[in-house]
């Protein structure tokens, strides 16, 4: 086994300015010593995991990682910066930066390596430790444990807490996880033992990495006053802390806040709240407060759990959708009425290739509402409730009802699941509830519900909405692509930007020309925002940070790609500039794609698809049209800014030498 650092993969005067910078010479270290195999695409994997979320902790460190098929073996690489770099902590620029880069199929010993290093970053000592070395060998064999830091002296006020404790200690079990399952689970795990120990709070922590987790013992869980969750992704085998006061919390908040966190703990504990868990999610609470607190966020919830099937159904979209624009491509639109290519195919004919790819998107797009109302159910119920999801969307095609019956049935079929879930059964028929009496009565009662109930009017709303697309013209067509432009750029990936993108895939499940034209339009409106600052920061730097001007060089691949959160830091930095700037980009770039008649048939791909567009021309020159009124109005508002920031001193300046 090869170590996981070395001397030559430490930096002790790192001279980077930003994170990419920096990632970029601590990869190209990983690079000369074998350690990853494709530097760029290495570091596109490293950036889209930073897009999900900022590496950087309290205390002076920025952990940037990822899990990448360019690594050859599990590495970490070590820059200690003297200028520090922002890596999005709350208190500021990092100064120790750790890369860590696992494979894509790394093996539980080195994932629990790299975890292991993750909650040493929390011990001042081992920080403090790193700060001081001047020798990257040694600096390497601290980071390996070779080396122990000095041992940091429990203060004055813990050890007077620690000896005020009387009593029974209050008790918290947590669970702690990250989308990677490398770091910030770990380093959260740590944190909250940290402020626990402290605050003369016994805790103990289950990690739920990518190593797997080891399950608390039982009586420690039954034994807990209360339970922290602090997770990005969801919580595995939850039902286990049914009944006790429940803190649901980000996995940051876990490693940043986690004195507050145990605070709240006690105070749900005191107020007496209880809540009624399982597998598949949250069902109830008991207690002051309770009750009203789980119906808060039924709309969260619901919004989770239609997004959960749409993510799974874009792929399928995906696919589909761009071999049959290839088909079109090759052999024209009447290649769709092609017969079977299994009783008719010619090698040396672009019509039989044509035939070939239509009829695989086609089979492609047959799955998409079962998927859309399997992985609904899923996101409800978990795997019990995929079997009744499938059955239900499958039933939704045969009556006709489309994407809205695919919505439909997938939320019934999650209901179903939960309602049967809460029945109390002998504990001999447990083990064949999730594997046989679930998925049959479920996907009975679905398979009723969709044939005899609400199939029927689910799928004349459908044919309703179809025919309302279709109908799209003029002035009605130009409003809708003016309200989508505005809902996609008001919060760039945010729930709005779902909503519109999730009402956009769907008509691609029954494709009409009216929903080819809301595709196109969506596509077209969300590119706007990024390509927007990346302009505005070519054309006036001086109004933007450096840190800005670097995001904006980075925007022109985000926003060509049709990725809209690449204009975030902007609208983070300078909402009030940013966000109105980029709305009105977005809704004269979707009025525009409406007027012209655009259309499209993949949900995504960005300028890469645009041979694919119906009328590429006046698209292109929608999106540009949008990108130039963003632009003019985020220079022209940021201008006013400026000119008043560089007149106030003046002004000042003239009522000293009045009042002298």
């Amino acid at each position: 086994m090869s170590e996981l650092i070395t001397a030559d993969l430490v930096d002790l005067d790192l001279s980077a300015e930003t994170k990419s910078a920096a990632a970029r010479a601590l990869a190209e270290r990983m690079l000369a010593a074998g350690r990853v195999t494709d530097l760029e695409g290495f570091l596109t994997d490293v950036a889209a995991r930073e897009a999900q979320m900022p590496t950087g902790l309290d205390g002076g460190i920025g952990i940037p990682h990822c899990r990448s098929e360019h690594v050859a073996t599990p590495t970490l690489a070590f820059g200690r910066s003297t200028t520090g770099i922002d890596f999005g902590a709350p208190d500021g620029p990092a100064d120790l930066v750790f890369l860590i880069a696992a494979p894509a199929g790394a093996d539980d010993d080195h994932l629990t390596i790299l975890s292991s290093l993750a909650r040493r970053l929390m011990d001042p000592g081992f920080t403090g430790a790193l700060r001081a070395e001047g020798d990257p060998a040694a600096a390497a064999a601290l980071i390996r444990g070779e080396e122990a830091p000095a041992p940091v002296a429990e203060t004055e006020a813990e050890a007077e807490a620690t000896e005020a404790r009387t009593g029974e200690p209050f008790r918290i079990v947590a669970v702690t996880s990250c989308p990677t399952g490398i770091a910030h689970t770990y380093m959260a795990a740590e944190s909250l033992e940290a402020a626990a120990h402290a605050q003369g709070v016994v805790l103990h922590v289950e990690t739920q990495g990518s190593a797997g987790f080891e399950r608390l013992d039982p009586a420690v869980i039954a034994a807990a006053d209360a339970v922290i969750w602090a997770h990005d992704v969801d919580v595995r085998e939850k039902a286990r802390f049914g009944g006790k006061p429940v803190v649901d919390t980000g996995v940051k908040a876990g490693i940043n806040r986690p004195a507050e966190l145990i605070s709240e703990a006690r105070l749900k504990a005191a107020r007496g709240e209880a809540r009624t868990i399982s597998d598949a999610g949250e069902e109830g609470a008991s207690g002051t407060g309770g009750a009203a607190e789980t119906s808060g966020h039924l709309g969260v919830r619901l919004r989770t759990y239609l997004m959960s099937g749409v993510s799974y159904m874009v792929p399928f979209v995906a696919a589909g959708g761009l071999l049959i624009a290839l088909s079109f491509a090759i052999g024209g639109y009447e290649i769709a009425s092609a017969e079977s290519v299994a009783d008719h195919f010619v090698w040396g004919e672009a019509a039989s290739w044509a035939a070939l790819l239509n009829q695989i998107g086609t089979a492609a797009f047959g799955f998409l509402v079962p998927v859309l109302a399997g992985y609904i159910a899923y996101g409800m119920a978990d795997r019990p409730a995929l079997v009744p999801g499938f059955v239900g969307g499958a039933i939704a095609l045969t009556v006709d009802a489309g994407f809205l019956g695919g919505l439909v049935a997938g939320l019934l079929a999650g209901g179903a699941v939960m309602a049967i879930q809460r029945v109390k059964v002998h504990p001999t028929l447990r083990g064949i509830m999730p594997v046989l009496v679930i998925p049959l009565v479920a996907s009975i009662a679905v398979g009723f519900l969709m044939f005899v109930v609400v199939g029927k009017p689910v799928a004349s709303l459908q044919n309703a909405l179809t025919d309302w697309l279709n109908g799209l013209s003029g002035s009605n067509a130009v409003v809708l692509g003016v309200v989508l432009g505005l809902m996609m750029c008001f919060d760039m990936g945010g729930p709005l930007n779902k909503v519109a993108y999730a009402f956009a895939v769907g008509g691609l499940a029954d494709p009409v020309p009216g929903s080819l034209k809301v595709m196109a339009a969506v596509m077209a409106a969300g590119m706007v925002p990024p390509l927007a600052m990346a302009l505005a920061t070519t054309v006036r730097r001086g109004l933007f940070t450096r840190t800005e001007r670097e995001n904006g060089r980075a925007a022109w691949v985000l926003g060509a790609s049709f990725i809209t959160e690449g204009a975030i830091p902007f609208a983070a930095a300078d909402p009030l500039r940013v966000i109105p700037s980029v709305m009105a980009g977005g809704a004269v770039t979707g009025a525009l794609s409406m007027a012209f008649g655009c259309t499209l048939r993949a949900p995504h791909g960005g300028v890469f698809v645009v041979p694919l567009i119906g009328e590429p021309f006046p698209y292109l020159l929608a999106i540009a049209a949008g990108t130039a009124v963003s632009t003019m109005l985020v220079v022209a508002l940021k201008g006013v800014r400026r000119t008043r920031e560089s007149t106030a001193p003046a002004e000042d300046g003239a009522g000293v030498a009045a009042a002298v």
